[in-house]
């Protein structure tokens, strides 16, 4: 411990070498871990519905108009707010007739590099998960040929579909495509983690430098939460108390997926409180209290969530860190949305 603590204040004066648990990362080893979460250059889209910006435009119209719920007071930000990580401040979204709903709100940014989406991953793609909240009883409780029945009674909205879909026109399957165009836009902003990657070495604080090491070593987040989006988008059962949502399980019926969730984001997540697929995780410090202490112990529980010793000084490094991980809010402009004529 005295050696460690040794290293830790040699740290603090500038030089670049970082003590873990297994021995020392030097600076060349530094940065390939830091390259393994640079971000990526371009927005991955689909071949069968390839990205315009028309298309996009639209899209994020639909995002925002109410009149894609059956009583027209809900649409898809009321779940997925921009002002708190494309998420909301309550432990479990807010459905139909203000019923809560039975899980958090997962943020839609980045998922243009998702290969499943929801919490238990039962959609595949943006245009399969737009569907599902629209014509959920308990969320927007509308079918989407009522929807296109609305849109149609609009003038700007039937020219706006045949210019995004020309020939075509207002379609189930066209309107499920422009909202996961817009979705797919929905890129987390640049953070000072990203801009110490890039070179900056003053853009985070000695103590996020070394929550970072951590991270990549003792803490062994890095084996969940990886590369530049920090998920591995694969599904866990990380011991959470709530034993009665069965996770993936309900999906494919094995049992291995039994309690499962995907592995979230971990980009703006200091905007994105509270955490886990129940909300029951209040504060980045709680979270890193349920990962030391391993979550509840039963068969399904991953292997990879095992206790882990660290400090008090080490769960704020950790905290620390991921703070770097969020970007500066940014203000989203409202689009104008059409009315009938």
């Amino acid at each position: 411990m005295r050696r460690y603590s040794h290293w830790r204040r040699i740290l603090a004066g500038g030089v670049l070498l970082l003590a873990v648990h297994a021995g020392w990362i030097q600076a060349d080893e530094l940065d390939k871990t830091k390259a393994l979460y640079k971000r990526p250059s371009s927005i991955p889209f689909p071949v069968q519905n390839p990205y315009t910006p028309e298309k996009a435009a639209l899209g994020k119209m639909l995002f925002f108009d109410p009149r894609f719920s059956r009583d027209q007071n809900l649409n898809c930000a009321s779940c997925h707010n921009p002002s708190f990580g494309w998420e909301v401040p309550f432990a479990k979204a807010i459905g139909a007739a203000g019923a809560p709903l039975r899980r958090q709100s997962p943020t839609v940014l980045n998922r243009a590099w998702a290969s499943h989406m929801f919490w238990d991953g039962r959609a595949s793609s943006l245009e399969e998960q737009a569907k599902g909240p629209i014509e959920s009883k308990a969320e927007m409780d509308i079918k989407l040929g009522d929807v296109v029945k609305r849109l149609s009674a609009v003038g700007d909205y039937r020219k706006a579909f045949n210019t995004a879909f020309p020939g075509e026109g207002i379609t189930e399957n066209n309107i499920l495509k422009a909202i996961g165009t817009y979705e797919r836009t929905l890129v987390s902003g640049t953070t000072p983690f990203d801009r110490w990657v890039e070179g900056n070495d003053s853009a985070i604080s000695t103590s996020a430098k070394r929550g970072f090491v951590l991270f990549n070593g003792k803490a062994r987040c890095n084996l969940c939460h990886s590369g530049w989006n920090f998920t591995d988008e694969k599904f866990h059962d990380i011991g959470t108390a709530d034993d009665l949502d069965k996770g993936r399980f309900e999906i494919t019926g094995k049992q291995e997926d039994l309690y499962a969730m995907k592995t979230p984001t971990l980009r703006e997540v200091a905007h994105r409180s509270p955490y886990g697929h129940d909300g029951s995780l209040t504060t980045l410090d709680v979270v890193v209290q349920h990962y030391i202490q391993g979550g509840a112990p039963r068969p399904s529980r991953s292997p990879l969530m095992q206790p882990v010793p660290l400090t008090n000084e080490d769960v704020k490094d950790l905290v620390e860190f991921m703070k770097t991980l969020s970007s500066d809010s940014a203000a989203i402009a409202m689009p104008n949305l059409p009315v009938p004529q």
